[in-house]
């Protein structure tokens, strides 16, 4: 392929003078929000400027310049579910009327937790507000439970902004990894990093009989969908028991799989699990359950409980429960799935086709209803060999060519979601977009 810049010139111009109103609200944020933005990663957007957004409602949203979009980013998951799903959105409303929280139970919370335990097996659920907040808990209950100090964790992972996983492999070590902001301590100190599907490499760290837990998700989702090897959960699972370290799962990307996401589709084991993002229809709420082993070996003092760095005053707040109990009874169900699915195997067939058309070195990766195409001819098997596929510059130009065509992909990579509200139009006008962003990419005169 030839030089993207003026391609990636020519994109930007029709963005920026397409979304005038967008731009002005960004310049005016600017004289009291750090970078533009009310979170700093708002910015990693293809365009020299984010979107501002007017409104939402299923898999589409419209910006301030009143231009629709069909939304495949979908909150990078929290959306998961579509914009303001009707049965969350009259809870979040009854619940409002009742008040937002209390500091005390709800008869929700029954059925949630019940639920829960449907779904994921594990018998005991606690609540909280984001999915990084199960994680941080579910690694201090790790810790108390086994005594130990160091966590397992699988390089170029993700499981939001807890420390102990800013890290990556580099070199035979574990070291901060790019872009981490002021550590707290250096990662080496807490954690112990090795390639996802390494089985050598994590038997290795677990023979040291000093890893507390092991925490992962069951498929790499961040650096882009990174299958496991064919036995790696059996062998992960057996080591983990064989030297008392604990398994967490963090499912909340990959709860793409399935109502009971990968835990369920695959019949795996955790002794904990943790989950956030979609599961209150984009409300703030996570949960992490505990086996009913684990929970026999946890004591939490009750006389201190509240000082033991777990939980929240909003943790489990009325609002969020009640977002919770609608979107799982009503919105995030079997049938729900059973649509998505089908329509992310349409958007991986028509990808695919394009790719094979035009013989490029490309690949699509798919899991449930969550679809990923790589600038690469193969498969990655680990985060490493993912970073190594990044190409900035094609991605730039992929991203902004679909959003000038009226389509949000993922900033962070080439991830679509697909919502229930996503219809085989949609997924057909991606096709015909993808398509045309291919064949002004391979054609010289474009340029």
């Amino acid at each position: 392929m030839q030089n993207l810049a003026p391609l990636i010139e020519q994109e930007t111009r029709r963005f920026v003078d397409a979304h005038p109103r967008s731009r002005q609200l960004f310049e005016q944020a600017r004289a009291h929000l750090l970078g533009g933005v009310p979170m700093h990663w708002m910015v990693r957007w293809p365009g020299p400027f984010p979107l501002f957004v007017h409104q939402a409602h299923g898999a589409r949203f419209r910006d301030v310049d009143g231009h629709d979009y069909l939304d495949l980013c979908l909150g990078d998951t929290g959306a998961m579910t579509g914009h303001a799903p009707g049965p969350t959105v009259a809870a979040v409303r009854t619940q409002a009327e009742r008040g937002f929280t209390y500091m005390l139970p709800t008869e929700d919370v029954l059925w949630v937790g019940a639920e829960l335990h449907r779904r994921f097996g594990l018998p005991y659920w606690q609540l909280a507000l984001t999915a990084t907040d199960a994680n941080r808990f579910a690694l201090r209950l790790a810790r108390s439970i086994t005594g130990r100090r160091k966590i397992l964790a699988f390089s170029w992972c993700y499981h939001g902004t807890v420390d102990e996983t800013f890290a990556v492999h580099e070199n035979g070590r574990t070291v901060a990894r790019p872009g981490n902001i002021g550590p707290a301590v250096d990662p080496s100190e807490t954690t112990v990093m090795v390639e996802f599907n390494d089985l050598e490499a994590l038997e290795r760290a677990l023979a040291t009989e000093e890893i507390a837990c092991v925490l992962a998700e069951p498929a790499m989702t961040n650096i882009g969908i990174i299958h496991p090897d064919p036995g790696f959960h059996d062998r992960l699972r057996e080591l983990t028991r064989k030297h008392g370290t604990l398994l967490i799962l963090d499912e909340t990307h990959t709860i793409s799989a399935g109502p009971g996401g990968c835990t369920r589709a695959w019949g795996l084991q955790p002794d904990i699990l943790t989950l956030g993002k979609p599961i209150a229809g984009g409300v703030p709420a996570a949960v992490y359950g505990l086996s009913q082993e684990t929970a026999d070996r946890l004591h939490i003092d009750r006389e201190l409980s509240d000082t033991g760095g777990i939980g929240g005053t909003l943790a489990g707040n009325a609002l969020s429960v009640a977002a919770m109990r609608a979107t799982l009874e009503h919105v995030l169900t079997e049938a729900a799935y059973q649509k998505t699915i089908a329509l992310a195997e349409r958007f991986a067939a028509g990808v695919e086709q394009c790719i094979a058309d035009n013989g490029l070195p490309w690949i699509v990766k798919r899991l449930g209803c969550r679809v990923e195409y790589w600038f690469r001819p193969t498969p990655p098997r680990n985060g490493a060999e993912a970073a190594a596929a990044i190409d900035a510059e094609l991605d730039k130009y992929m991203h902004l060519a679909a959003l000038n065509r009226g389509i949000l992909l993922t900033p962070f990579h080439n991830m679509a979601l697909i919502a229930p509200d996503v219809t085989e139009k949609d997924v057909d006008y991606h096709t015909r977009a993808f398509e045309e962003s291919v064949a002004q990419l391979l054609d010289p005169v474009s340029r």
